[in-house]
């Protein structure tokens, strides 16, 4: 085997090495500006320059945050608020599709359900609380039902919107392949769906975690909502500011998993995202 023929055998492998190194670089860059800015806020409070009664400083955060770790609480509400979301966001995700899908496919579908969905996506999500607690009580049903709501509207805007993005050259350049039906959907139109609908279920998921507060709003004894209602009661400001982080690392890491689970269906893709290394 000839030095070229060896290099060329070594380049793909060495490229997702490559890859992978600059995602990491990249993750740890990104950490960069969180942890710079509680390393200067906990700084100018210990030095004096700023007061930390209403914005404690991070190590009392990370403090109280292992106080209720310890005693069990924390697991106690993080396990609920995930339930919660997951719930919601599974109906969301189905009930979304199901009406992109329509809408997009046919303009009857189009037509009958595009005005109503856009005139109710305008309703305040704090707007549909006391009907859902007229309709479902105050219990999980409720709570679920208000973050499907909150999930369903991203993710059906994606799907319509990418259905009706779709280049009519691809269709009748598949059509020429004497693709149809199920075929024509499964070869041209999932793939050129499938990048936007990714983007929808993470917008969908983002605003799923920002329906789950004003559900936990709703008379909840667990979650993640609730330490922040019982925080403000009680006057804790760090049990507010701890719940928030927990908030946001639980958005980012659930956020992480869908674009991991997402990333072999999209492979194919050679966009400036994919050759950068960037992963979402």
């Amino acid at each position: 085997m000839s030095a070229i023929d060896s290099l060329a055998s070594v380049e793909p492998a060495a490229r997702p090495r490559r890859r992978g190194g600059a995602s990491l670089r990249l993750a740890l860059l990104g950490l960069a500006l969180p942890l710079g800015a509680l390393l200067v806020w906990e700084i100018a409070v210990r030095l004096g320059w700023a007061q930390g009664r209403l914005m404690p400083t991070p190590s009392v955060v990370a403090a109280n945050l292992a106080q209720l770790a310890v005693s069990g609480d924390l697991w106690l509400h993080i396990r609920t608020t995930l339930l919660r979301v997951g719930a919601g966001f599974a109906l969301g995700v189905v009930a979304g599709t199901a009406l992109g899908v329509l809408a997009g496919a046919s303009a009857l579908g189009r037509a009958l359900i595009d005005p109503t969905l856009q005139g109710l996506r305008a309703i305040p999500s704090i707007a549909w609380v006391p009907l859902f607690i007229l309709w479902f009580g105050i219990l999980e049903a409720s709570k679920i039902a208000l973050i499907a709501v909150g999930v369903a509207f991203p993710v059906y805007l994606g799907i319509f919107g990418a259905i009706l993005a779709v280049d009519r050259k691809i269709i009748e350049a598949g059509r020429s392949f004497r693709l149809e039906g199920v075929a024509l959907a499964r070869r041209i139109l999932f793939p050129a769906v499938l990048p936007h609908y990714v983007v929808a279920l993470r917008s969908g998921l983002g605003l799923g975690w920002m329906f789950v507060v004003a559900a936990e709003f709703m008379g909840a004894s667990e979650g993640l909502g609730y330490l922040l209602v019982d925080g403000q009661q009680l006057g804790k400001p760090a049990q507010i500011i701890g719940a928030i982080f927990t908030f946001a690392v639980l958005g980012k890491a659930t956020d992480a998993l869908l674009v991991a689970a997402s990333a072999p269906f999209l492979r194919w893709q050679d966009t400036l995202g994919q050759t950068s290394g960037e992963g979402g």
